[in-house]
């Protein structure tokens, strides 16, 4: 489909810039200081809007990896607030870790210790680290880390509890949000762990951290992918009982990869081998069954019903992108890299805003999108299309 991969990069090379001018344009909140808490699809800042650990994290990797990348000196100044706003606000200075969420000036409004939310914090600060060299940032994604071995970590069944109240007590709730089922562990904070882990392992090579590194792989490969249909779990009790019957074919893709990532910074050969083979598989899986006519992700599946939810999130897309290119790189088959470039034209000609910037949130399976999501906000944020085309550009280099 591209026969001048020039171009195509050139391509990446700008959506990349104009999705860190939206944020940097749009979403600096001058009056309280950090960014704002949300802008609705067409881009009308929401005045109160709370503001969340998960999205300023996100937000500090964002500009971090940015960087990083281009060394542009305005998205290290970008970044800078972000880390400063997060230490202000966000670090509990009394019981440590960071705040769930925050009224629109920054008071306390949400306490509790959700461990996808740390793990975010650990990756944020982690690249921020290794874009500023500051100490004050690896000191902070160390005391996370020991927060959710201390706390989070489960010695009996392996793996990780999802939440914790503000002080690290027990909970009766513990979802991430109301789309979620109140079970104690999930596919999706121990995938996150993982990516922060990995990230962190980058830049503080300590032992401790590669073993458990190590062990959350291991999770993945024993606990959560299901090996007869290629696709993970998503629910599960303490004992990892599976709880559900929904397929996410965004996470798969997005797991795929991340697995790969961190079993290449734990340098095991082994694990490397295991984790190689079943990122084909998944991404075989997510292609097979996952897929539109164009390329595109549909959402999720349940698997009793059979229903798919065709709708197309901005997240999954991106994720896609990742997982395609890096399954080229390992066999060097070209389908997954024809599979990318129609992933990217479906992003082009459908998900990109080019009234308002940035990328619809989702749109349904005719490309129309849907204008009661946000722009930006608690959930939306920058860093998954931002990593996408960075990955991308960093693979075919």
């Amino acid at each position: 489909m591209y026969q001048n991969p020039l171009k195509f990069k050139e391509e990446l090379v700008s959506e990349l810039e104009n999705i860190l001018k939206y944020w940097a344009t749009y979403c600096v909140d001058n009056e309280f200081g950090g960014f704002v808490g949300r802008r609705d699809h067409f881009n009308r800042q929401i005045p109160g809007a709370s503001k969340g650990s998960v999205l300023n994290a996100r937000i500090l990797w964002t500009f971090s990896s940015a960087f990083n990348f281009t060394h542009n000196h305005e998205y290290i100044l970008l970044a800078d607030r972000a880390f400063q706003y997060i230490i202000d606000y966000f670090d509990d200075k009394q019981s440590g870790g960071l705040f769930w969420e925050l009224y629109e000036n920054g008071e306390l409004l949400n306490g509790r210790k959700q461990i996808y939310a740390q793990g975010f914090g650990i990756y944020g600060y982690s690249e921020y680290y290794r874009a500023s060299g500051n100490p004050k940032s690896l000191e902070k994604a160390i005391s996370l880390f020991e927060l959710i071995e201390k706390y989070s970590f489960d010695p009996l069944f392996g793996g990780y509890l999802e939440a914790f109240a503000n002080n690290w007590s027990s909970l009766d709730d513990f979802r991430l949000s109301t789309k979620d089922a109140n079970l104690p562990k999930t596919m999706n904070t121990h995938l996150h762990i993982l990516e922060s882990y990995t990230n962190l392992l980058r830049i503080w090579p300590d032992e401790h951290l590669k073993r458990k590194t190590e062990a959350l792989i291991r999770i993945f490969l024993d606990k959560i992918i299901d090996h007869r249909t290629h696709h993970f779990n998503l629910f599960f009790d303490c004992d990892w009982t599976v709880r559900s019957s929904i397929v996410s074919f965004g996470h798969d893709i997005e797991g795929a990869w991340l697995l790969y990532e961190a079993a290449k910074i734990t340098a095991n050969d082994s694990l490397m081998a295991e984790v190689s083979d079943n990122l084909i598989l998944m991404v075989d899986a997510t292609i097979s069954e996952g897929c539109d006519t164009n390329g595109s992700l549909f959402n999720e599946k349940d698997t009793i019903s059979g229903h798919i939810d065709t709708d197309k999130h901005w997240w999954m897309q991106a994720e896609a992108m990742v997982g395609l290119v890096y399954a080229f790189k390992i066999t060097g088959n070209k389908k997954y890299l024809d599979q990318l470039y129609r992933v990217w034209q479906f992003i082009q000609n459908t998900l990109i805003d080019r009234v308002n910037g940035e990328w619809f949130w989702r749109v349904n399976q005719n490309g129309i999108p849907i204008t009661t999501e946000d722009k930006a906000g608690f959930w939306k944020c920058p860093y998954h299309n931002t990593r996408a085309l960075i990955e991308v550009l960093n693979s075919l280099s």
